[in-house]
């Protein structure tokens, strides 16, 4: 009788129907051997994925269909149909239907996350705009699950190979930053940082660099009071509480001489100062995790491509990428949780001396 454990059930979304999700899904999926990883769901229609299965010109690509994620088939792609409409798909286009049905799919596919007929799940780009309505009215997937969750915070976590970045602020205007750079949110994404490090990547006592906000790091207060007033603060209370975070670092020559490498995650304060670097370094093998849910998700860390889109020459890379960190942050968890379930008290070779010799004298 074997012990191997089952392979995990992974979601996918569709993204934008006019954007690459379906073509970067299928190329991903047409390789057997990752139903020796995961058994496969993916949220979309059965005409949708012909659709894209033909651009992609991926013969190798099966599936079963299914309407009951109770009745999903091992060892096999599995296309849950979401709709059985016919839908007018147009590769590159940004309107209206391309956020409908990306919704359908999303909101399908985290459902089936949140009452377990899924383990994680890799969502394919969206588009921010043609996707807002009055069930999603969020900047994107990060905020949105976190309100589906029912969480009260959540990192938006970059993770490759070599670096992993963290972000204090996503979708926020420049203009806007000094609201949100409080002492409050930079505590949050540390110690949520912090805890995915330890559970989620296997890391016992994790270094955390902390960026600063302005150029420089401030120069002393020359440039900006941040540093001072919010960040450096921060940093400490950290310390004292067992986080090993340092910090704060000029963003610039941090990236540039390499520091990254001494860390093992890097907390930016907004977007583009976390991303920029991020894409430059991990070309091709980056992924979007979102950590502090209860679930897993991950994602491509690029866009919707419309530019390419129906074109057949998408690279999946990235979400092939996203599917494969998907899975073994499932396996850390779950790795984490059974090596925890029961820890072992610890105590002194001299009191467990001591305890022997009481016994023997008894």
């Amino acid at each position: 009788m074997s012990n191997e454990l089952p392979v995990p059930v992974i979601g996918f979304s569709c993204g934008d129907l006019n954007g690459i999700g379906l073509e970067l899904i299928i190329k991903s999926l047409s390789d057997s051997r990752i139903l020796d990883h995961c058994t496969p769901v993916v949220f979309a229609s059965n005409k949708s994925v012909n659709f894209y299965r033909k651009i992609a010109a991926e013969q190798n690509f099966n599936y079963a269909s299914t309407k009951e994620l109770n009745r999903i088939n091992p060892k096999q792609v599995n296309v849950f149909n979401c709709w059985e409409e016919e839908v007018a798909i147009t590769p590159g286009q940004l309107n209206e239907i391309g956020g409908t049905y990306a919704l359908k799919s999303l909101e399908a596919a985290v459902d089936a996350l949140r009452n377990q007929h899924i383990q994680g799940l890799v969502t394919a780009p969206i588009h921010k705009k043609n996707i807002q309505s009055e069930s999603f009215n969020f900047s994107g997937h990060t905020p949105y699950l976190k309100h589906v969750f029912g969480v009260q915070d959540v990192l938006m976590l970059l993770v490759s190979t070599n670096l992993r970045v963290g972000l204090v602020t996503e979708h926020v205007p420049v203009a806007e930053l000094g609201n949100h750079i409080t002492s409050a949110a930079i505590t949050s994404k540390l110690k949520i940082m912090h805890q995915s490090l330890i559970k989620d990547f296997g890391i016992d006592r994790p270094k955390i660099a902390v960026l600063g906000l302005n150029p420089h790091a401030g120069d002393e207060g020359l440039i900006g009071q941040e540093e001072n007033d919010i960040i450096k603060p921060v940093i400490a209370d950290a310390r004292n509480h067992k986080v090993l975070a340092f910090g704060p670092y000029s963003a610039d020559a941090f990236f540039a001489r390499g520091q990254y490498q001494q860390f093992d995650g890097v907390l930016a304060m907004y977007h583009d100062q976390g991303l920029i670097p991020f894409k430059s370094l991990s070309i091709g093998e980056g992924v979007n995790y979102t950590a502090g849910l209860p679930a897993v998700r991950t994602s491509p860390d690029h866009g919707t491509a419309f530019d390419i889109a129906g074109k057949g020459v998408a690279d999946e890379s990235s979400f092939r990428a996203s599917l494969f960190e998907c899975i073994d942050i499932i396996n850390r968890r779950q790795n984490h949780a059974d090596n925890n379930r029961n820890p072992l008290r610890r105590i002194s070779a001299r009191v467990f001396a001591n305890v022997v010799d009481e016994r023997l004298e008894d």
